[in-house]
C-alpha cells in the first residue's frame, strides 16, 4: 500500500520512545492511521498538532500492517491553541470525527467540512462567527454516518441560512449533542463527549 494525500491531522498517540501513530482524514481515502517515526521529536511534533492540515504518506507492504506515514506541513493552526474557545473547539471537532469514522472510507463532503469548519474557526474574531458552524459539522457527520435529523425538528439555526442569535447556536448544540451521544458515541461516550462539554460549558459562560 502506497498513498500519498493531503490531510488533516485529527489524533496522535505516543508510541514507543520517540515515535507517534497518527490518525488523519483524507479526502479521497478517508480516516487513515500511520506511525510516524520520530513523532515526538522537536522537528516532527509541531506539525503533528490536530487541526494542522498535511501531506501524509503512508507505506505499508498489506493492507493490514499498520503503516509507516511520514508528513509534510501545508497549514499550522498551532496559533489557534494559545486562545482557550478556539483550542476546546478544534479539540473537538477533530476528537469527535477520530472517534465516529470508520477507516480507510471516504467522506469528501465532511473532509471539506471540517476543513471549512477548522478555516471558520480560524478567521472569526469570534466564537459567535464559528460556533453555528460546528453544529452544522456535527449535523452533516450524523447525515452521513445514516442518522440524519428531521429537518421539521431542526431549530430555525440549522435548518434555514438565518444568522442566529446566541440562544439559537446553544440550541442547535444540545439538538446535535444529544443526537451524537445517543447515536454515534456510545461505546466512546464519557471521553469522547468531556471535550463537547467542556467547549459548551465555556460558550455558555462567554455569553453569559
Amino acid at each position: 500500500m502506497h498513498l500519498r494525500a493531503e490531510a488533516l491531522i485529527l489524533a496522535i498517540r505516543h508510541h514507543g520512545e520517540h515515535g507517534a501513530i497518527v490518525r488523519a482524514l483524507t479526502a479521497e481515502h478517508g480516516l487513515q492511521a500511520g506511525y510516524v517515526r520520530g513523532g515526538r521529536s522537536r522537528r516532527i511534533r509541531p506539525i503533528l498538532q490536530p487541526a494542522n492540515r498535511v501531506i501524509g504518506e503512508w507505506r505499508a507492504r498489506t493492507d493490514e500492517q499498520l503503516a509507516s506515514l511520514s508528513v509534510e506541513l501545508v497549514i499550522s493552526r498551532a496559533p489557534l491553541y494559545a486562545e482557550p474557545l478556539p483550542a476546546l473547539a478544534l479539540d473537538w471537532v477533530t476528537t469527535l470525527t477520530a472517534a465516529a469514522l470508520p477507516e480507510a472510507q471516504p467522506y469528501p463532503r465532511l473532509y471539506a467540512a471540517l476543513d471549512g469548519t477548522i478555516t471558520a474557526i480560524e478567521a472569526a474574531p469570534a466564537a459567535r462567527g464559528w460556533a453555528l458552524a460546528l453544529a452544522r459539522y456535527e449535523l452533516l457527520v450524523l447525515a452521513e454516518l445514516g442518522y440524519g435529523l428531521e429537518r421539521e425538528t431542526l431549530p430555525l439555526a440549522l435548518a434555514s441560512g438565518v444568522a442566529p442569535e446566541w440562544p439559537e447556536i446553544l440550541e442547535a448544540l444540545a439538538i446535535t449533542g444529544e443526537a451524537l451521544a445517543a447515536q454515534i458515541l456510545v461505546e466512546r461516550r464519557a471521553v469522547t463527549l468531556d471535550a463537547r462539554a467542556r467547549l459548551v460549558d465555556r460558550l455558555k459562560r462567554a455569553v453569559a
